[in-house]
């Protein structure tokens, strides 16, 4: 069912029950959801902790599958790589944003896949990509797709929770923020129950014994810590979200539970500024060695990894 207000206005990518501030008109009949997040990662500890006005304030629990680094790239780096980007043409696309798509065409849901006019990935993403490979986290990662989507608090952009797809896109999604910083809000809709342990601060409380048994489970941090020997407080995992804070300029992986279990959203509250997302997708198993479709994922990575593309 369309939402009222939704649909393709001027300069405008909307459809079906997407809507933006350009389609929505002045009465903004269609608003997105704009959920608020009651707990936060740290990426020191691993930890979703709850936030301080929150029913979970003092609790906190493992959120694994998330790699976070600061100051990717430099500042002039930023600029350029925004200068070279903005040579190009940018598609209105859904929910309030524009797109510049480098990858396969695609269709998803009868699961068919060529190169098309697919003629790489861009030159200036060569660097970007040489310099994953510091990170244990992205070792033999080789993207052959990269999605670039531009944001503007003017047009609503955003993007509802959602799973990027699984068929063709492999384990890791990369983005790369730029511009301006931003939200990424994680929540997920299985009837599972997530144990929350109590947390403290090391700053507040000296570290009582018994606190922090020797588990995979218990991470700790000079700055946040969770008692391993409590008994955990059981929510509904639909009951809770994770903010991931996103510097300007960071590198994001998501993998994982964070990948397969929980769905990322964008929303408009989040974007105070332009703010343009540079993802990178790898391959399935069903594309890569020993695959049922190892030929065609070889033929698209020798095209990716020319880093002779423009936009398709």
């Amino acid at each position: 069912m369309e939402a009222a207000g939704g649909g393709e206005g001027p300069g405008c990518g909307c459809k079906g029950i997407r809507s933006c501030l350009l389609c929505e008109g002045p009465a903004q009949a269609a608003p997105p959801p704009q959920g608020e997040n009651n707990f936060t990662y740290c990426p020191a500890t691993g930890l979703a902790v709850g936030n301080e006005h929150s029913e979970f304030a003092g609790w906190a629990f493992p959120f694994p599958g998330v790699f976070l680094t600061e100051e990717f790239i430099s500042e002039d780096e930023e600029s350029e790589i925004v200068e070279l980007m903005d040579q190009d043409d940018w598609k209105p696309s859904q929910s309030g944003r524009k797109k510049q798509d480098y990858g396969p065409k695609v269709n998803f849901k009868k699961q068919r896949l060529k190169a098309g006019s697919f003629i790489g990935l861009p030159s200036f993403s060569k660097k970007i990509v040489t310099q994953m490979k510091d990170y244990s986290v992205l070792n033999g990662f080789l993207p052959v797709e990269q999605c670039n989507l531009d944001y503007m608090p003017e047009r609503g952009s955003a993007i509802d929770p959602h799973f990027d797809d699984w068929w063709l896109w492999g384990e890791r999604l990369v983005s790369l923020n730029l511009l301006s910083k931003t939200v990424l809000s994680m929540s997920c809709d299985s009837e599972e129950s997530i144990p929350l342990l109590p947390s403290f601060s090391k700053e507040k409380k000296s570290s009582p014994s018994g606190y922090l048994a020797q588990t995979s489970a218990c991470k700790n941090s000079d700055k946040q810590r969770i008692s391993c020997t409590s008994s955990p407080r059981l929510v509904p995992s639909k009951e809770v979200t994770v903010a991931i804070q996103l510097p300007r300029r960071s590198l994001v992986v998501l993998y994982g539970d964070a990948r397969y279990k929980w769905k990322h959203a964008i929303y408009r509250k989040h974007i105070e500024h332009r703010r343009i997302c540079v993802t990178f997708r790898e391959l399935s198993a069903e594309f890569s060695v020993g695959g049922r479709h190892e030929e065609l994922g070889k033929e698209l990575l020798g095209i990716a990894l020319s880093f002779q593309g423009r936009p398709v």
